[in-house]
């Protein structure tokens, strides 16, 4: 007879524990901090600008509507730029990736037109590929 120690279900079998692997810090998510900051900061100055002049050009002309409108336009461009510095402030922070992308996708959908559509859209890319840096 062999003289083999038995292994009982109540024994845990464990492997060796596995050291975190370290993620290299590169420069994307900072870059995507910063573009979706700028394009949130420019939209939330551009959101007010529209709320309040619609208010102010519709007090002047006395044209039915136009408070409401411009209102109607200025408030969602204002909570876009919200969540974009937001997103920014987190992407600096290697923190919340879905926040960050959050923040650049905001900052892309704000003003496709004007060339801030061009940072948001490296924003997105820049968060999308550096996903593991953040926790």
């Amino acid at each position: 007879m062999q003289n083999t120690p038995e292994i009982t279900p109540t024994q845990p079998v464990s492997a060796p524990p596995v050291p975190p692997r370290e993620v290299k810090k590169t420069w994307m998510p900072t870059t995507a901090g910063v573009l979706c900051i700028v394009a949130g900061v420019i939209d939330l100055f551009v959101g007010i600008a529209i709320t309040a002049l619609s208010s102010f050009i519709g007090a002047l002309s006395g044209i039915w509507g136009a408070r409401a409108i411009g209102t109607a336009f200025g408030i969602p461009i204002i909570i876009l730029g919200i969540v974009a510095v937001i997103g920014g402030i987190y992407a600096l922070q290697r923190r919340v990736w879905g926040l960050a992308l959050a923040g650049a996708i905001c900052a892309l959908l704000i003003f496709p037109v004007w060339p801030g559509s061009i940072a948001g859209l490296l924003a997105i890319i820049f968060v999308a590929v550096s996903k593991q840096e953040f926790k």
